[in-house]
């Protein structure tokens, strides 16, 4: 467990209104939507207290109140959870600029992922790489749903593949932010994480990537909602 002095604070982003899970979301903020009995968010902050995070700031909005009283202060999940409240929806990462006592360097995640990631090895490899924003990155595959024809300039069919699969390097929704990151945020202004990708990679900002290749999953959509409850087995270890 990590101590005090080396004390490591992720920002859990909870304020979005989960459409791609309505109608289950309209009176059950997305966070604590259920796996196996238990709210996605309590699954995703005890990996990170098993790993050594001990300070939350949950950005909240959208049903703020019930996500407030099921995890309270944390002192039932041994952490320490405090609540930024958006007056008015910030995106992704809008919500940073409203908390004035970040540490340098902090830990972001969407608070609908459930990952056996180890958070205090993403923070120290982020640390060790001088970086100024650390994404963690998975592998993913996904299959067309039809054949694809490769065509030259003039129109002629040069190639076929029956319904191939593609692979994609893509963001897991957690990341590791230096804090100076946040003078290319705008204050009270809606601010996504594409936006800031843009700015930085114009920048020329330190990204560094850390590949990860463990359990992920994002509950935001149906289809992976409803796989996470079918993994159930398979994570147990997670949902303890």
């Amino acid at each position: 467990m990590t101590t005090i002095e080396n004390s490591i604070t992720a920002v859990v982003l909870a304020g979005g209104k989960g459409t791609r899970l309505m109608p289950e979301t309209d009176e059950t903020p997305k966070p604590l939507m259920t796996v196996g009995g238990r709210p996605v968010v309590e699954i995703l902050l005890k990996q990170m207290r098993r790993s050594g995070v001990n300070t939350i700031r949950m950005a909240v909005n959208h049903l703020a109140d019930k996500i407030e009283a099921a995890l309270g202060d944390g002192s039932k999940l041994g952490l320490k959870i405090s609540y930024s409240y958006e007056e008015k929806p910030l995106s992704t990462v809008g919500p940073l600029k409203l908390i004035n006592d970040l540490p340098e360097h902090f830990i972001v995640a969407n608070a609908d992922i459930i990952t056996d990631l180890n958070f205090e090895k993403l923070f120290k490899q982020h640390q060790k790489s001088n970086s100024d924003l650390t994404i963690a990155s998975y592998e993913r595959h996904s299959q067309a749903d039809y054949g694809v024809l490769s065509v030259d300039e003039s129109g002629q069919v040069v190639g076929f593949n029956e319904k191939p699969v593609f692979n994609f390097i893509v963001s897991m929704g957690i990341y590791v932010f230096s804090k100076k990151i946040l003078d290319f945020v705008p204050t009270n202004t809606a601010y996504g994480f594409d936006s800031l990708m843009y700015e930085l990679i114009d920048k020329g900002a330190a990204i560094n990537s850390y590949p990860y290749d463990g359990y992920w999953l994002d509950i935001g959509r149906h289809d992976d909602y409803g796989r996470a409850n079918e993994d159930v087995e398979k994570i147990k270890y997670l949902l303890e």
